[in-house]
């Protein structure tokens, strides 16, 4: 059965006192209460810095069975090396996330792109043989020229997600290229009637069997974590 899943980018935020986190809750435990309330979380830190094993295990101890990590791939292999010769760097990272995957918590590995990076249709193709076949991956196209019935094919032949990615300056169509569908609503405002437009299409993937992953953008205020557990509540 198809499973939504809903959370924000990061979690370790103080300033979601006390709407979200409680006023005297402490920082080590935030996790462990955000894990109780969503299902899923977006890390970005992993793409500066490759984590340890024990900050992962630690993470995985605070979490019930079930919950999914999605984690940014490394800024060396999307930045630096633009997927191009970067299969030193891609399998040290997925071995520094091994941790993740062994105990059933790794959600998709997302791949976002700078936005200046245009599309080569052959880069793509080549650094897509590289990925392990039993992690879900998806990426994040920031330049236009990505978005395009020939790269839609590649990422479908490979069974890797078109991150559907929104914000106020640039928005990707609805392609779906896999048997799951990220979305990353990075838009400054979400009126309730956005909000109910985005559970009602979560919901029409989930009935045409698709996995959901849908992460808000984090924020000073806890919003996105709130309207995260709305559409779970359905």
């Amino acid at each position: 059965m198809a499973q939504l899943y809903a959370g924000t980018s990061g979690f370790a935020y103080p300033a979601w006192k006390p709407s979200f986190y409680p006023a005297k809750l402490p920082s080590k435990q935030f996790l462990e209460h955000y894990a109780t309330r969503l299902n899923a979380v977006e890390i970005n830190y992993t793409f500066r810095r490759l984590p340890n094993a024990a900050t992962l295990e630690g993470w995985v101890k605070q979490t019930q069975a079930g919950f999914l990590f999605a984690v940014k791939a490394h800024q060396r292999i999307t930045h630096i090396r633009r997927l191009k010769d970067s299969e030193e760097a891609t399998s040290i990272f997925f071995r520094a996330i091994d941790p993740l995957r062994t105990s059933g918590h790794l959600g998709p590995v997302l791949f976002q792109l700078p936005p200046n990076f245009r599309c080569n249709a052959e880069v793509l193709a080549a650094f897509l043989t590289q990925l392990p076949t039993d992690v879900r991956c998806a990426f994040e196209f920031r330049h236009a020229s990505w978005l395009n019935q020939e790269i839609y094919g590649l990422l479908e032949k490979h069974r890797a997600g078109l991150c559907l990615a929104e914000s106020d300056k640039f928005e990707v169509p609805e392609v779906v290229t896999a048997d799951f569908v990220y979305c990353r609503l990075r838009k400054e405002e979400y009126t309730p009637d956005d909000r109910r437009a985005v559970a009602a299409k979560a919901r029409e993937l989930l009935a045409g069997g698709k996995d959901v992953f849908v992460f808000f953008k984090h924020e000073e205020t806890p919003d996105g974590a709130l309207y995260a557990e709305e559409i779970l509540r359905g």
